[in-house]
């Protein structure tokens, strides 16, 4: 629109058509403004007149979202340490100004309460903006840009900066009977931004509740036939430290021998189970919810799940998953449920609004409690571990039409599929064709490696439910390649993982480059493209077709 924002202190509303606080940030600084001011808008978060509950769900006027803004798209952890554990004489750890996962403007966040006046006192200044930036603060009669000549404003951030001080994580175990190395972790985070009700207190109490349940079980003589740990994550708000710090300690370990991780995070802020995960849980996940009924209807969970027609989705940037899918290679699933905008990072998330508006009667609390515990057994006590890897090659050859899609619409130059074009034409346009070859294997695999399962369960079936010794070898061996696939999926290349971002080493999932929430399948793929780079997305493509082939060829 022509309005010079450099040296400027720019004002920006959550949401919108960049979900993440940190990369508003990023794009106001690469734009060159002094400084960012962020808040919520009503017109998202909701407008309560008079008191706030139990009337409404939302943001009330002095309600403040806090939030990180480190950039955890690009580095995850410890932003002074990517890559390795933040541990005391480890290695040489980056200065604040190297690092490339921090802003280098000052930001706050702020009411709409208090946004109003900003947005009354630069009416008439610079233009008037696009309908789409009108938001609902009320009392603006007209929505102006704003320029140089506005009203000043001076923006103060006392940082609170302390380079080093320790955080705790808090670990239970439950050693396994038969495979005692191999983990299911199950885990939330303990932080809060105020008194986080539904983030993370939701979770946490469940988390205890399920431990507490597990526990009965053992002092009962039980153990899984896989170890269980439950783990309670210090430093998920300042941009996951805790699971991060203690997946990138023990990164070796959880590559050889972790078999899942099921985070829950936000447990409970309404009614609507969602579910996003690697495809693998999509067998044992709708088995679980065919489990447990919906305290409100008493149908299935699986049958209103089916009935709105809802997906497991993929995994971006947004929890504790990160480390474990992303850099050891553990097949992640997090779940919840939702419903409308609730105060979120704000000190109204609190107790009465959970007991009144959020989940009143903690029934829903209940009900994901026997989900969580449920999908806790099926993978942890299963005598095969009950993955989908149909389903798995399934998705991966929609991420491929998908991801050729995309590139259409990018108008990148793509390889025509006739055969009667130059040869001097096609050379020089991107080939899909080996990410769908490499799919087809995949699917080739996948069914093959079915067939094992269905001849064990006839053996056993025709055994009267006792399993013939020479089965229980090949049973474990069908675990391990199970539960390495996703491993497998890993760029482990010296220099590998995504270029720039190269903590996130899995080629199929991962975080997009400008958005922390969303999930980007094939990232560095997707990277090469939007970067204009084609030699480098046919690099790519290339590379990641041969991990996916060798991958499924290790099914066997």
């Amino acid at each position: 629109m022509g309005v010079k924002i450099k040296d400027s202190i720019v004002l920006v509303k959550y949401y919108g058509s960049q979900g993440d606080r940190a990369l508003k940030i990023k794009a106001a600084e690469l734009a060159g403004a002094a400084g960012c001011i962020i808040y919520s808008d009503p017109a998202d978060d909701g407008f309560v007149k008079g008191p706030a509950w139990p009337k409404g769900r939302y943001m009330p006027s002095d309600g403040v979202q806090r939030g990180a803004v480190s950039l955890m798209s690009w580095v995850v952890g410890d932003v002074l340490s990517p890559g390795f554990a933040s541990l005391p004489k480890e290695k040489k750890r980056l200065s604040v100004s190297e690092s490339p996962g921090l802003t280098k403007i000052p930001s706050l966040p702020i009411a709409w309460r208090d946004a109003q006046h900003l947005l009354q006192a630069i009416q008439g200044h610079g233009k008037l903006v696009p309908r789409e930036w009108v938001g609902g603060v009320p009392d603006i009669k007209e929505w102006w840009s704003g320029d140089q000549s506005s009203p000043k404003i001076n923006l103060m951030n006392l940082q609170d900066e302390v380079e080093r001080q320790p955080i705790h994580n808090v670990i239970g175990r439950i050693t396994g009977v038969e495979q005692p190395e191999k983990k299911v972790i199950i885990g939330s985070h303990r932080d809060a931004w105020c008194f986080g009700a539904a983030d993370p207190g939701s979770a946490s109490a469940i988390l205890v509740e399920v431990a507490r349940v597990f526990g009965q079980l053992r002092t009962l003589g039980w153990r899984p036939l896989r170890t269980i740990e439950f783990a309670s994550w210090d430093g998920e708000e300042y941009n996951l430290i805790g699971s991060t710090e203690y997946v990138e300690k023990r990164v070796e370990e959880l590559r050889n021998d972790g078999v899942a991780y099921l985070n829950v995070d936000v447990a409970v802020t309404g009614e609507n189970f969602r579910a996003a995960a690697s495809p693998l849980f999509e067998r044992s996940l709708r088995r679980v919810l065919g489990r447990v009924s919906d305290p409100k209807t008493g149908e299935t969970l699986r049958s209103i799940w089916e009935k709105n027609g809802s997906k497991l989705q993929g995994l971006g940037a947004g929890s504790d998953y990160v480390a474990f899918q992303d850099i050891a290679g553990i097949s992640s699933i997090d779940f919840g449920f939702d419903g409308e905008p609730y105060p979120y990072h704000s000190c109204y998330d609190n107790f009465d609004w959970m007991s009144t508006v959020g989940d009143p009667g903690f029934r829903y609390h209940r009900t994901l409690g026997q989900v969580w515990a449920l999908l806790l057994l099926q993978i942890a006590d299963n005598p095969i571990i009950p993955f989908d890897l149909e389903a798995y090659a399934a998705a991966v050859a929609q991420y491929v039409s998908d991801l050729h899609g995309y590139a259409k619409n990018q108008s990148v130059p793509l390889k025509p599929t006739s055969k009667h074009t130059r040869k001097g034409d096609s050379d020089r346009r991107i080939d899909f064709q080996p990410l769908y070859r490499a799919a087809k294997r995949f699917r080739q695999s996948a069914d093959e490696f079915r067939k094992w399962l269905e001849l064990w369960n006839r053996t056993v079936t025709e055994n009267n439910g006792f399993e013939p010794k020479v089965y229980g070898l090949e049973r474990l061996n069908h675990n391990n390649q199970m539960s390495d696939f996703e491993t497998h999926l890993l760029d482990l290349q010296d220099g590998g993982g995504i270029p720039n971002r190269t903590q996130f080493k899995h080629v199929i999932f991962g975080p997009q480059k400008w958005s922390g929430y969303d999930e980007a399948f094939f990232p560095a793929i997707r990277d090469a493209i939007d970067s204009r780079n084609w030699t480098e997305t046919q690099h790519w493509i290339d590379k990641v077709s041969l991990i996916l082939t060798d991958a499924s060829l290790k099914l066997k």
